[in-house]
C-alpha cells in the first residue's frame, strides 16, 4: 500500500465541528482538503491551517449538488492521486419541535436530500478513488436523536435522516469489507456550535477527538459501528 500522506476530505468543515475534525485530522499529518458550500469560505478556512504550518486545501462542495460532489472528489483524485479518508459532516438541522403528524413536507424533503441522500453521494463518489489504494476510512456524523434507544418527538426529519446515515453506514461496512475500507458512524452529543441552542455539554475539539480517531484507525480496526466519546453507543 502507498504509504504517501493521507488525503482526507472533510465536508462542512468551514466552521464548528467540522472545522475541528479538519484541524485534529492536520495535526495527525494528513493533508485535509477543507470544504463549504462556496469557494471563497473554504479557501479561507483552509488558510487558517496553513497560516499554523498544517497541510489543507480548499475546495467548493455542496453535498445536495450532485455535480458539485462528483467534482469535488474527482478534483481531489486527480490532484493529489489519492483519497483516503471521508469525514461526512456536512447536514442540516430545520425542523426543531416538528412533529411527524403535521410535517412539513418540503422541509423533510430538504433535510432528507442533504443529510442521507447527500452523505450517500459523497460517499458513492469518494469509494472508487479509495478502491484505488485498498485503504480508506469514511466517518459519518450522525447523533443521539437518531437512535432508536432515544427516538422521540420533535425535529423529525432531522431524526429520521441521521437514523438513515446509520443504516447506510452499515450497509456500506458490509459491502466494503474486503476493500480495505472501514466505514463508522459517531454522534459527537451536544456540541457548542449553532446546533446545540444553548445547550452543549462539548466543544468542537473535545468532539472532533472521536472523529479522527475513527478516521485514522488501523487496519482491522472496527468498521460498521456508532461510536461516542470513542466508545460504542447502541444503535
Amino acid at each position: 500500500m502507498n504509504e504517501a500522506k493521507r488525503v482526507a476530505v472533510v465536508t462542512g468543515s468551514n466552521r464548528g465541528l467540522g472545522k475541528a475534525i479538519a484541524r485534529g485530522l492536520a495535526e495527525t499529518g494528513a493533508h485535509v482538503v477543507v470544504t463549504a458550500r462556496t469557494e471563497e469560505a473554504a479557501h479561507r478556512a483552509a488558510n487558517e491551517l496553513l497560516a499554523d504550518g498544517l497541510s489543507a486545501s480548499g475546495q467548493q462542495l455542496d453535498i445536495a449538488d450532485p455535480a458539485s460532489v462528483a467534482r469535488a472528489m474527482a478534483d481531489v483524485g486527480y490532484q493529489y492521486g489519492r483519497l483516503d479518508i471521508l469525514v461526512n459532516n456536512a447536514g442540516i438541522a430545520i425542523d426543531r419541535g416538528q412533529a411527524a403528524a403535521s410535517a412539513d413536507i418540503e422541509k423533510v424533503r430538504a433535510t432528507l436530500d442533504t443529510n442521507i441522500t447527500g452523505t450517500w453521494r459523497c460517499c458513492t463518489a469518494a469509494i472508487p478513488e479509495m478502491r484505488k489504494n485498498g485503504y480508506g476510512r469514511i466517518v459519518n456524523v450522525t447523533s443521539h436523536m437518531g437512535t432508536f434507544g432515544e427516538m422521540g418527538t420533535g425535529s423529525v426529519s432531522y431524526r429520521v435522516s441521521k437514523a438513515g446515515v446509520n443504516a447506510l453506514t452499515c450497509i456500506l461496512a458490509a459491502e466494503l469489507k474486503d476493500d480495505g475500507i472501514l466505514v463508522n458512524a459517531a454522534s459527537p452529543g451536544k456540541v457548542d456550535t449553532r446546533l446545540a441552542y444553548g445547550k452543549a455539554t462539548s466543544t468542537p475539539d473535545e468532539a472532533a477527538d472521536t472523529f479522527v480517531w475513527l478516521a485514522t484507525l488501523p487496519s482491522g480496526g472496527p468498521t460498521g459501528g456508532l461510536f461516542y466519546q470513542r466508545r460504542p453507543l447502541d444503535w
